[in-house]
């Protein structure tokens, strides 16, 4: 699973991500969807909710769909007694629960394969001047469990959970902040929102399509039960008491965390709900029967009545994959995993296919500018300590060794695709001099006893880093069984800890940790419009800078300031050259300030990318269909197979021989 999904803040009752592309910042309005006619809609009812509906348990189509629903631009050829079935993948912990609201991407607005915002649980939007935002929600639209879906959604989320301080523990949410000045919000109807700032929020968009969104509304009928101000005081006090939370505020919060998908009770938006109570080896996703999208034929999706998320050993699930027990399965498959995988195609009767990454680099190391020793910090925090244990990393071997020699070398930057690529700063203190890492170590006074010795910190310990993973890519645990002989080379010992993401996570924000190892940039394909901040200090989730991500995202509140250390004035300059970009509705400055951060970001080395590249390895059903052949397999932004509409996946008519779908 994703590394934002595990680290994502801990704020108002859920998770969420930094916002990694900015908004459009000129007027824009999303085109309405025409209304099936009643006869069609009637027509479409899908098969598995017939049922329901015949016994009078369930409305029909045409009254559980908004007065316009989404259309998508699908249309299964089959019949629609036809279509349905469950789609069976596989993960390795019931935590997993959450990447389903990830996979369903439903948000206010979201992404096109052009990575363009559309409206999507909107009707319609307008940005006027990058800093009022006019939302306009469908008529008629409801939670899963029938209720209307309106602005009294917006509001409560708004007036009883982002301006309540016993919820909203760190005050407004930094996505609705600019320069610390909140928005107006007002609500003109039942089914128009309207956000206005002083001064354009160029990033409030891009948090509402992300993989893992700032969500800015709440199913306010559903968390009233548990808010006293709407509720019989006694009544909650007694939930409180039954569920053995400290108080209502902490029941709220549990109620609310709604990408852990893990409550089956709490309302949703999404394609699929959880039906299964965790723990569970099987999860069971069922469809939406409100969920607000339809075909052409005006047939209301999702295709697939289920999903289902059995629960494997993370490493075997390669093994089950090749066995034929998943439809579609990307998770917990790697590059290596690719020439086992193609000898089981004809066998199991699938396809692998190979998408590409989106990501700055397929691993990178995180020295932690943030660790509490005092003298590995100040070290961290020398970027010629950085730099010399990035040159001192033989890419090119490790390239050959892990990865066939299909992947690029280099540090951890955009990518070809993005405007911004460039190839100086990919090489930037990545290429392969020992020699030249030696020079510098020498000179920052490391000594060691010996040629082939390990050198000495300042205060006398022998130089042994422990480089931090959290345990679930055999691919990152390789790569630094490789880089351990390199660094061994100049005088450094590096040891291998591994533990689980979130102990992974609390580690390093404590400062315990002095360098982690993941992926790299989660949006290597950058734009102008593209926020910066995940190449400047924003968040507490930053592997290489924690205390000071949590001191920007707190507007000092919380988290370390960057001192007046000589040694942070680059540090400080990113965090200048953000608050230019999002005060900026000049492409070609905003353009300036991208490229300016960047090259600090690359010279500094704040990160030190290994390799980029990398496919992702992608195994598909034969009996599948309308997954794409090619596609880019990113978590923000593309929310994996998000942008590609799994709820428009099916599964191949009876009547169509499957046995050999592959081209």
């Amino acid at each position: 699973m994703p590394d934002r999904l595990e680290f994502a803040a801990h704020r108002i009752g859920g998770l969420r991500a930094p916002a990694i592309l900015a908004a459009v910042l000129c007027g824009l309005t999303g085109l309405a969807a025409a209304l099936p006619s009643p006869a069609r809609a009637e027509a479409a009812e899908p098969k598995y909710l017939a049922g329901e509906v015949a016994k009078g348990e369930l409305p029909p189509m045409s009254e559980r769909l908004p007065s316009a629903p989404r259309v998508l631009p699908v249309d299964s050829p089959c019949a629609a007694d036809d279509l349905g079935g469950t789609l069976d993948m596989l993960a390795a912990s019931a935590k997993d629960t959450r990447i389903m609201p990830v996979f369903g991407y439903a948000r206010l607005v979201g992404y096109d394969t052009k990575y363009r915002f559309v409206p999507d649980i909107l009707e319609s939007f307008q940005v006027e001047g990058g800093r009022i935002f006019t939302f306009h929600l469908r008529p008629g639209m409801k939670w899963s469990d029938g209720e209307p879906f309106t602005a009294e959604d917006f509001r409560y989320f708004w007036e009883d959970m982002a301006k309540n301080p016993k919820i909203a523990k760190f005050g407004i949410p930094p996505e609705l902040l600019v320069d610390g000045e909140e928005p107006e919000v007002t609500f003109p109807d039942d089914y128009t929102v309207r956000y206005a700032w002083p001064k354009p929020n160029p990033g409030f968009l891009a948090s509402l399509a992300a993989a893992t969104p700032f969500d800015i509304y709440r199913p306010a009928h559903y968390l009233k039960k548990y808010n006293p101000n709407y509720t019989d005081p006694k009544k909650v006090e007694a939930k409180v008491e039954k569920s053995g939370q400290r108080n209502w505020v902490a029941l709220h919060f549990k109620k609310d965390r709604a990408q852990r998908n893990d409550n089956p009770d709490m309302p949703t938006l999404q394609p699929w709900m959880l039906v299964t109570k965790p723990p569970s080896e099987r999860l069971i996703f069922a469809r939406n029967p409100y969920f607000f999208r339809v075909d052409e034929e005006g047939r209301q999706l999702p295709y697939l009545d289920e999903v289902a998320l059995t629960i494997a050993n993370s490493g075997l699930i390669p093994a089950k994959v090749a066995n034929g027990e998943a439809d579609l399965q990307a998770a917990y498959l790697s590059f290596p995993n690719y020439p086992f995988l193609k000898r089981g195609e004809k066998r199991s009767h699938y396809d692998v296919r190979r998408w590409k990454s989106g990501k700055g680099a397929h691993v990178a190391l995180y020295p932690n500018l943030n660790a509490k020793d005092p003298v590995w910090r100040k070290l961290l925090q020398t970027a010629d300590f950085r730099r010399a244990l990035s040159l001192a990393i033989n890419r090119k071997d490790i390239n050959q060794a892990i990865f066939y020699g299909l992947a690029e070398t280099g540090g951890n930057t955009v990518l070809p695709g993005s405007p911004f690529f460039d190839e100086k700063l990919r090489s930037m203190w990545s290429t392969y001099e020992p020699d030249r890492a030696n020079e510098m170590l020498d000179a920052l006074g490391l000594k060691r006893d010996s040629p082939d010795g390990l050198r000495h910190l300042p205060d006398g310990r022998e130089m042994r880093i422990v480089v931090e993973t959290a345990g679930e890519s055999r691919e990152q645990s390789d790569v630094l069984q490789l880089i351990r002989d390199d660094w061994e080379k100049i005088g450094i010992e590096l040891l291998i800890r591994e533990s689980q993401r979130e102990i992974f996570r609390n580690r390093i924000k404590a400062g315990s940790t002095l360098i982690s190892v993941w992926t790299g940039l989660d949006n290597g394909l950058a734009t102008p419009d593209s926020d910066p901040g995940e190449i400047v200090p924003s968040t507490a989730e930053q592997l290489e800078w924690p205390g000071y991500g949590m001191w920007v995202e707190t507007h000092g509140s919380g988290g370390e300031e960057p001192g007046e250390a000589h040694d942070l004035d680059p540090l400080r300059k990113l965090i200048e050259l953000r608050k230019d970009w999002r005060l900026s509705l000049d492409e070609a400055q905003k353009t300036k300030i991208w490229r300016e951060a960047l090259a600090i970001f690359a010279d500094q080395v704040f990160t030190i990318g290994v390799v980029s590249g990398v496919d992702q390895i992608v195994v598909v059903s034969d009996k599948l269909e309308n997954v794409p052949q090619q596609g880019v397999y990113n978590y923000d932004p593309g929310a994996f197979f998000g942008i590609y509409n799994p709820d428009t996946f099916y599964f191949a008519c009876p009547a169509v021989d499957t046995a050999d779908r592959r081209p």
